[in-house]
């Protein structure tokens, strides 16, 4: 299969089951300093004409994107992912097992080989985080198939810290038991709360531990005041920002095919509610990504 074809399909409904408006939105301002996507799914196909990676990876470069990380869900995106990366010099891999697939194996015995196959891509050099892994209790139900979940997390708690490279967490519903099971088994050194959806005192609780908190476009709805309180407390060497594409498409383009040349509005509005500079801001974004995933250029 092409790295150019994406594996999976995103649906043309809203959750609320309304149609959506498939059309790209247009390309922002480009940011005069460049910055990275840190947590993005070019593995799915959206919008009526789908983007191919190249064709999103050439519309970030246009508006001051410099590379991307691509992150596995299931153990097919986890290996197309890293295929990509490894060739790809603006992309880096994240691989791992979503929380809500954990339970779709059933019994620990095939759990535990697909988490097998997750820890051999782990030490591919493009891979760089074992992502996206955590605990989501909106989804997932039923006390066998949590069960399957925690004793997932914790393995891949195990891969990150054996391998040196980041924990991209997918935390939601499940904050103070995210945070007990790191405290428990002890986190790896650089820990990414993806897609931060916590408020002001979970913030806080991730400052003290010094565990990385990426914004993506849910700060920009105006309904979420408690994660633009949570932004504007991080301590900036703390700041990530991301896409989530195809997902969490920023206002005014909220439920529009999502891609990561939209960073810009992303980072504006988080510039916005720390009050600062837009080009000090995505010079600390760089600087924080790269400390966390390492260079672009390593590992080809």
């Amino acid at each position: 299969m092409s790295e150019d074809a994406p594996i999976r399909s995103r649906t043309d409904r809203s959750e609320d089951g309304s149609t959506r408006d498939l059309r790209y939105p247009p390309l922002p301002e480009p940011l005069e300093v460049g910055t990275y996507d840190n947590h993005t799914h070019f593995d799915f196909a959206d919008g009526e004409n789908p983007l191919t990676p190249t064709e999103q990876l050439d519309l970030a470069n246009q508006a001051g994107i410099m590379g991307v990380v691509q992150v596995g869900v299931t153990l097919e995106s986890s290996k197309w992912s890293a295929r990509l990366a490894a060739k790809e010099p603006r992309v880096l891999a994240a691989v791992a097992l979503h929380p809500n697939e954990a339970p779709l194996y059933e019994t620990l015995e095939k759990l535990e080989a697909a988490i097998a196959d997750i820890e051999e891509l782990a030490a591919e050099p493009r891979v760089r985080a074992i992502g996206e892994t955590g605990l989501d209790f909106f989804r997932t139900e039923g006390n066998d198939s949590l069960q399957l979940q925690q004793l997932s997390f914790e393995e891949h708690i195990r891969i990150a810290k054996e391998n040196d490279i980041a924990l991209m967490i997918h935390d939601r519903e499940a904050h103070d038991q995210v945070v007990e099971t790191l405290l428990r088994v002890g986190a790896p050194s650089k820990v990414v709360l993806h897609c931060f959806s916590g408020d002001l005192e979970f913030a806080k609780i991730c400052a003290a531990n010094g565990w990385y908190m990426s914004f993506a476009g849910t700060i920009t709805i105006k309904r979420n005041q408690h994660l633009r309180d949570a932004l504007e407390y991080a301590p900036a060497e703390l700041l990530l920002v991301e896409t989530d594409a195809p997902f969490l498409t920023p206002e005014p383009y909220r439920g529009r095919p999502n891609a990561s040349y939209l960073v810009p509005i992303t980072v504006r509005k988080m510039a916005e509610v720390r009050g600062v500079d837009v080009n000090e801001l995505a010079a600390q974004l760089t600087a924080n990504t790269e400390r966390v995933y390492g260079s672009w250029s390593e590992g080809l």
